[in-house]
């Protein structure tokens, strides 16, 4: 997609301070068409540590993702139907989804992908956010000052995402054979960020598929343990409806016939 004049501009900027911020970055090569220069974009802000930035490239910055956002699409989570009370299934990418919070699978560390233009959601949640997010994660890491144990879930603001929060969960790595301890993990991952959800009077959430990516988590059995806590926990909730996000066919098709449809 062609930018407009503006939006070129920010692009430009943008890519130059970051490349400007390390010394080593210098010898890159300015691709000259504008999906690659997003790639690049995208990349320097994956690799970036959580440092202070000036005003001025937050502003730039801020403007750029929200332009993107309005050209990607926003899906408000209250016009979804229901597939069962007051739970919803959608298929789209959650970095455009408009509702209380949504749910992170994050790694330990709690700082987002490093990794340029991975295909996790970690990284889509961080580069479409900004950098502010890094800064904040890393601040509650620096408070806490150890990595985040699985199962547990941390809100941060959204920045310049649809959605008015994010609630980052660590879920359990299957290394080998699924284990007992994995499922008890996964089910308190959930449970975690429903009641950071309504602790912080969050109405509404979605949630991702939890460790089924680079975590090897099996999908279906994953998707039960979803399904099954979420509906245990709003019997005696006040949440006004959860959203079970999924991007691949397959957990579509999973979550379909787990809720009826």
């Amino acid at each position: 997609m062609k930018l407009n004049a503006e939006q070129a501009w920010r692009l430009d900027f943008l890519i130059d301070h970051l490349i400007s911020e390390q010394p080593r970055y210098s010898g890159i090569e300015i691709p000259g068409n504008t999906v690659d220069k997003r790639r690049l974009l995208r990349s320097l802000m994956n690799v970036r540590p959580p440092e202070p930035v000036s005003e001025e490239f937050l502003r730039i910055q801020d403007g750029f993702l929200q332009e993107e956002l309005e050209s990607r699409g926003i899906t408000d989570a209250a016009a979804l139907p229901m597939a069962e009370d007051r739970i919803c299934l959608w298929q789209g990418d959650i970095t455009t989804l408009r509702c209380g919070a949504i749910v992170n699978a994050a790694n330990s560390r709690m700082l987002g992908c490093f990794v340029p233009c991975h295909g996790c959601i970690d990284n889509a949640i961080h580069s479409y956010a900004g950098v502010q997010l890094r800064a904040e994660c890393a601040e509650q890491m620096r408070e806490q000052g150890y990595d985040e144990p699985t199962g547990r879930a941390k809100l941060t603001r959204a920045y310049n995402l649809p959605c008015s929060f994010i609630i980052h969960t660590v879920g359990p790595i299957v290394a080998d054979r699924l284990t007992d301890m994995h499922r008890a993990q996964l089910m308190s991952c959930y449970r975690s960020c429903l009641e950071t959800a309504e602790k912080n009077n969050i109405r509404s959430v979605a949630f991702c598929c939890i460790s089924t990516g680079e975590f090897c988590f099996p999908n279906h059995e994953a998707a039960e343990i979803a399904v099954k806590t979420v509906r245990e926990y709003l019997k005696k909730s006040g949440l006004e409806r959860v959203i079970f996000n999924v991007f691949k066919n397959e957990d579509r098709d999973i979550y379909e016939r787990l809720l009826g449809k």
